[in-house]
């Protein structure tokens, strides 16, 4: 869908990572973009939940073990990957330690975690995360792959990849953090990406859901576009 490819190269292509030429313009980064590092796990339980069996007692699950195992296989990375000295570690949890490393402010993420309180957040973050937990708790699990691919797997190659090239461009000492990137270039260009992908051409297999498809992965750009712009303007606000 051309819309889709549009979107995708504007995202690519964003102002957002010329931005980051310091360590202090990359903690204000850091600082906003954690919220989509969470949230993202929000979609991926949800596709786990839904296609396969994790309910008591345990019956097989309605969907092929292929597409099982797919998703299994991206918690497993997700979930309970390795940092660089080896140990096992959720994304999530290596984020945050790469936030530490720099002393990027970790306490607008943690105090919501710790309340669940909206209230806490700035608009434009409240309505962002907003919009993917209403997808994970209530979308349609075709619904959800969409945003979980497009919106993400499918986008974060080449995002990252731009930003990796700023932050050595700039030589901003962050090893943790690039580690971060670099192995989500890995996995989810060559692992994570081709699996979502696949699962995604199993869920859609109706007219109708192909165009509820196309519809999420539209919405789920722009959120994503939403967030860099947010960010975006929070280093310009700073500069000035």
């Amino acid at each position: 869908m051309q819309e889709i490819n549009e979107k995708q190269t504007k995202l690519a292509n964003h102002p957002l990572y010329s931005d980051i030429k310091s360590i202090e313009e990359l903690k204000i980064f850091m600082k906003w973009h954690v919220f989509a590092v969470w949230d993202f796990m929000s979609l991926l339980k949800s596709l786990q939940r839904q296609i396969t069996s994790i309910e008591l007692p345990w019956m097989e699950s309605n969907y092929s073990p292929e597409l099982v195992r797919l998703i299994n296989e991206i918690v497993l990375g997700e979930e309970s990957d390795v940092d660089f000295n080896g140990r096992p570690s959720s994304h999530f949890a290596l984020y945050l330690e790469a936030m530490e490393e720099i002393g990027a402010d970790t306490q607008p993420i943690k105090s919501f975690l710790s309340e669940l309180d909206f209230n806490l957040l700035p608009e434009q973050i409240s309505e962002i995360v907003t919009y993917h937990l209403e997808l994970a708790n209530n979308g349609q699990v075709h619904e959800v792959a969409s945003s979980f691919f497009y919106g993400r797997e499918k986008l974060i190659p080449e995002m990252f990849t731009s930003i990796v090239n700023i932050l050595k461009e700039n030589n901003l000492h962050c090893p943790t953090l690039i580690y971060y990137f670099e192995r989500h270039i890995e996995l989810d260009g060559e692992e994570h990406g081709p699996m979502a992908l696949k699962c995604l051409d199993q869920l859609g297999n109706s007219k109708t859901k192909i165009s509820q498809i196309n519809s999420v992965a539209l919405e789920s750009l722009e959120v994503r576009n939403k967030l860099w712009n947010f960010i975006h303007e929070q280093i310009q606000k700073a500069a000035d």
